[in-house]
């Protein structure tokens, strides 16, 4: 087997599980991509760029549809958000005391996940936090 954590594969959508979805890895390797790290749409025999989670023991694999390693995710969100925040006229109604629901419908992406992007652009001075929702500092 090839494939190393953090590889970049080509996934085919399989069968749904009470754990998330199997999926065909490379069209060579079976993996398994968990429920609470899908934040999209996805239906059986549907094509996707995944990242190589963990390789366990056992052979099996977890992949995510997200790269990983902090870097990596922090940079993703925060765009995402920046980018919100301009689609919405330079502010976007969302806080730390929104629901998870809210941020995952509107952001695609799971309430930590924002909470940990607004405060690396909050710490970063790019955005201003009220108690209403975000604002955008500086242009990007």
């Amino acid at each position: 087997m090839d494939l190393e954590v953090g590889d970049k594969v080509a996934l085919i959508i399989g069968n749904e599980t009470n754990l998330g979805f199997t999926v065909l890895i490379e069209e060579e390797f079976e993996g398994l991509l968990y429920r609470n790290e899908i934040f999209q749409e996805l239906r059986e025999r549907q094509r996707v760029a995944g990242y190589i989670k963990n390789i366990r023991e056992d052979g099996k694999i977890d992949v995510s549809l997200k790269p990983q390693g902090f870097r990596n995710v922090i940079s993703l969100d925060t765009e995402k958000i920046i980018e919100a925040i301009y689609d919405n006229d330079g502010f976007l109604a969302l806080t730390d005391k929104s629901a998870p629901e809210e941020i995952k419908e509107q952001l695609l992406m799971s309430k930590k996940a924002f909470k940990r992007a607004v405060g690396n652009l909050y710490k970063e001075k790019t955005i201003l936090i009220t108690e209403t929702g975000l604002e955008l500092l500086k242009k990007q």
